[in-house]
């Protein structure tokens, strides 16, 4: 028998280098939710200044959306948080949707 993952265990995010927040696995529906949980966690703190999303296997409209909000609200906490490296699969999906300059 194949084990399954959750949601939860389908993305990790993590601050283990100075100045970044890291992302991996899948941004999706299923993993969304969490995800922002954790971001803004991350990013509340004020220390953290960089997204490196090159961890990133798959994401969809509602992973993006994530990412948006939560680099929408590091900006309104006055953190200007920059994006590193995100997947070739998002970048079109946020041109797609008419997003990319926000992942400044």
């Amino acid at each position: 028998m194949a084990a399954t993952k959750s949601a939860k265990d389908a993305f990790r995010v993590a601050s283990d280098t100075p100045d970044t927040v890291s992302v991996s696995g899948e941004l999706n529906f299923d993993t969304a939710a969490n995800a922002l949980v954790a971001l803004q966690a991350a990013f509340g703190r004020g220390d953290r200044h960089q997204l490196d999303l090159s961890a990133v296997t798959t994401c969809d409209s509602a992973g993006l959306a994530c990412v948006l909000a939560a680099l929408a609200e590091a900006d309104r906490s006055g953190h200007r948080v920059t994006t590193r490296h995100m997947p070739e699969g998002m970048r079109s999906l946020a041109l797609v949707c008419g997003v990319e300059p926000l992942l400044h």
